[in-house]
């Protein structure tokens, strides 16, 4: 084709790094070893190669992930005339398409120096200027920042759902900075917080505005159409396999629940066709798995494999082993929020092993329930505009919780995840027909299992099947349920070994932000502050509010039950999860400290 042509082959470099950058200097060049410095905090997320373009009053390092090519293509890039330097971390998955159309509006002009797929966005903004993302359908996950010596201006982006991290920071010295986790900006800027996704800054204008408005952002009018199931299918199945670009080994998590098996399934039907970068790197998948002894997880997972014929790896931690990792898990997750830690904590564990496997590149499945209720307390939404709302919020969540889970956790130990769910183009699939179709209960009222019409797209039997059917209407499990029920009680009990009842009864000021309601959230918080202080800057960037069973605030409506039940396990939805808490069990909400009488839990404390 053209772009085999120009570009010599469709084998590309694709980068997961860690970038700190920083604009508005007096003079860059006394600062190139204090910024080197704090790059090195980043390292974990790029742990092949380091580089820094420092000149004038601009600073770009970059801690490289190389998962294809690793002896060329370091970043920072540049184009031709190296008078625009672009750094980046993310993944362009349509990156040949956009070279093709650059080529068709512009023959010859544009010269690619590398083969990555992040180049790209040097030439898209050479040619379309600040507002390329709004003109060009970027799809990927990406948080970049661009300095353009000739017009002496800069501009950052992060992409429409926050998949990749971004902050941006502003020193004493009136710069502005960016990295991709806090611990960069911690110790330079007073003030500094999470740059939001879907939104670009240029400094021409000062303004940061959103670049990309998709259907799923704006919970009405709600799509009316319904959609039929092959092109639900179709639609997933292209997005998995627009992830699976690559030339190392790769592999997928596999809990053994709906979501992630989907994804392994669709993976081991083309993990021997050449995909557009080059041929198969590891033509029988790998899929890795975590869990305690006996737990489900464990269970499901190796029945799917066994179903596929994946290479699997299975690992087993101890409680122990997990409760001593807490400290080093908040450090990198940088959150206190409880659903958050519960769940990263295996999936840190777990990364780490994946790690010695030489495996850089895992899939898995983030998302779907966000965009399919498939949370147990979607059973309990009243109508179908309700349950769409409900989608959208939880989705415009996904960078303060799963996502940042999935990226960080992986990335702690220098693993890429990708998350095919939050494709751009299938979401304005999957977020663009009749929710009613989405709901856990017919037209009839007949109740159904939650997602519904994501398990009936792939209801197959025979040859045809593409995974076994109990694994297909496998009930919702929660990763941090799914590893084992224990380890949720266990966390518990460590708390209430570790927090006492003063330091609960004084916790309002101790934390006046974002106060603890439970010893397992003071723990938490405690950890937190260690790295971060304790109400500092890092605390806003936290994402904290009741919620049951991963709910957003708003749906806590939804039903009286969930009233001091708001606990971020499935097993607190009374009636729906099959081991469900008993009638007795109540708890503090996270954010408010309500219990069942709408009284904080510090204060019942504080009286007592």
């Amino acid at each position: 084709t053209a772009a085999a042509s120009r570009y010599g082959s469709y084998k590309c470099l694709q980068v997961m790094c860690g970038i700190l950058a920083l604009f508005g200097l007096q003079d860059a060049g006394p600062l190139r070893k204090q910024v080197v410095e704090a790059a090195k905090l980043l390292r974990h997320r790029g742990p092949d190669w380091s580089g820094v373009y420092c000149e004038g009053s601009s600073i770009i390092a970059h801690e490289r992930l190389a998962i294809v090519d690793p002896d060329s293509g370091d970043q920072p890039l540049f184009n031709e005339a190296k008078d625009i330097v672009l750094g980046v971390n993310g993944e362009i998955y349509n990156y040949i398409t956009l070279q093709d159309s650059l080529e068709e509006k512009v023959p010859g002009k544009h010269k690619f120096l590398t083969k990555s797929d992040c180049e790209v966005l040097l030439h898209l903004y050479a040619e379309d200027g600040i507002d390329f993302l709004s003109k060009n359908e970027v799809c990927g996950m990406y948080a970049f920042a661009i300095w353009d010596k000739k017009n002496n201006t800069y501009l950052m982006a992060r992409d429409p759902v926050g998949i990749i991290p971004l902050y941006i920071g502003w020193g004493s010295d009136g710069s502005v900075q960016v990295a991709s986790e806090l611990k960069a900006l911690h110790k330079a800027c007073e003030r500094y917080e999470e740059f939001p996704p879907g939104h670009v800054f240029d400094s021409k204008s000062g303004e940061r505005r959103p670049f990309y408005t998709p259907n799923w952002s704006k919970p009405t009018p709600i799509p009316s159409q319904d959609i039929a199931l092959h092109t639900l299918r179709e639609a997933f199945e292209k997005a998995v396999i627009s992830h699976m670009m690559s030339d190392v080994p790769y592999g997928v998590l596999l809990s053994g629940g709906l979501d992630s098996s989907l994804v392994a399934s669709i993976m081991s039907r083309n993990s021997q066709r050449r995909q557009h970068t080059g041929p198969a790197a590891w033509p029988q998948l790998h899929s890795f798995s975590i869990g305690l002894k006996g737990s489900p997880d464990l269970k499901a997972a190796k029945e799917v494999s066994n179903f596929l014929g994946t290479v699997h790896h299975e690992y087993v931690f101890t409680i122990e082993e997990a409760l001593d990792a807490l400290p080093d898990v908040i450090y990198h997750l940088e959150t206190f929020d409880v659903t958050t830690i519960r769940a990263s904590t295996p999936m840190y564990l777990m990364a780490r092993r994946i790690r010695a496997t030489c495996v850089k590149m895992v899939l898995s499945g983030e998302g779907a329930d966000e965009i399919f209720g498939g949370y147990l307390y979607f059973h309990k939404a009243p109508n179908k505009e309700e349950f769409h709302a409900e989608n959208c919020r939880k989705i415009g969540q996904l960078h303060l919780y799963d996502c940042l889970r999935a990226n960080k956790a992986m990335m702690a130990w220098g693993v890429e995840a990708r998350v095919p769910f939050l494709d751009r183009q299938f979401m304005e699939v999957a977020m663009g027909f009749n929710p009613a179709q989405k709901m856990c209960h017919d037209q009839a009222g007949k109740p159904r299992c939650e997602k519904w019409i994501l398990r009936k797209a792939f209801d197959f039997t025979g040859d045809r099947a593409y995974l076994p059917q109990e694994v297909l209407w496998r009930q919702k499990e929660q990763f941090s349920d799914g590893v084992g029920y224990s380890w949720i009680d266990s966390i518990k009990a460590h708390a209430e070994k570790l927090i006492t009842d003063q330091q609960m009864a004084t916790a309002e000021h101790r934390f006046p932000v974002k106060t603890p309601r439970t010893k397992e959230a003071y723990m938490f918080r405690q950890f937190f502050a260690s790295h971060f202080g304790d109400n500092s800057a890092a605390a806003s960037t936290v994402g904290w509010q009741d919620s049951i069973a991963c709910s957003s605030e708003v749906a806590l409506k939804w039903d009286k039950a969930f009233q001091g039940r708001a606990d971020a396990s499935g097993r607190a939805v009374a009636g729906v999860h099959v081991q469900a808490y008993d009638d007795k069990y109540k708890t503090a909400s996270q954010s408010s400290g309500a219990v069942s009488n709408g009284e904080p839990l510090a204060k019942k404390a504080r009286s007592s």
